[in-house]
């Protein structure tokens, strides 16, 4: 298995596929099945008590597993959620966050890993989601 798409084609099809996200996401780095991203934290991302959201964590979650999957299969914009669960650890710091997910076994159809989400700065996630994809034939 080897990288069909480095990061700069993974930031390209961001911003073609998902203009109103791009913005909102920086890939650190990419590895063969690894990749870790920040994530632009902004007011709306907030949830009283001045914490960062379920649904936004749930996002850069889904976001990164995603990227992550499609830089071993190629540019299949209909590669879909299958499955998510996600723990939530601690409360996160009201400040950006990074992620790093990992791709566990991926096949011809599926595609199955992780993703661990920090509070930028922090060594301890804030978070834990385990996730399914399913790949599209073609």
């Amino acid at each position: 298995m080897k990288i069909l798409m480095p990061k700069n084609e993974l930031e390209i099809f961001m911003e073609k596929e998902f203009p109103q996200l791009s913005k909102s996401f920086k890939i650190l780095n990419l590895d063969l099945g690894s990749i870790s991203i920040e994530m632009n934290i902004r007011n709306e991302h907030l949830r009283p008590g001045n914490t960062i959201s379920g649904p936004t964590m749930f996002l850069l979650a889904d976001i990164s597993f995603y990227l992550v999957t499609l830089s071993l299969i190629g540019p299949k914009s209909l590669t879909v959620t299958t499955n998510c669960s996600i723990n939530f650890l601690r409360k996160p710091k009201n400040h950006n966050l990074t992620s790093k997910a990992r791709i566990l076994k991926i096949g011809k159809t599926l595609s199955v890993g992780d993703v661990l989400i920090y509070s930028i700065d922090e060594t301890k996630p804030v978070a834990h989601a385990s996730l399914t994809y399913s790949i599209p034939k073609n």
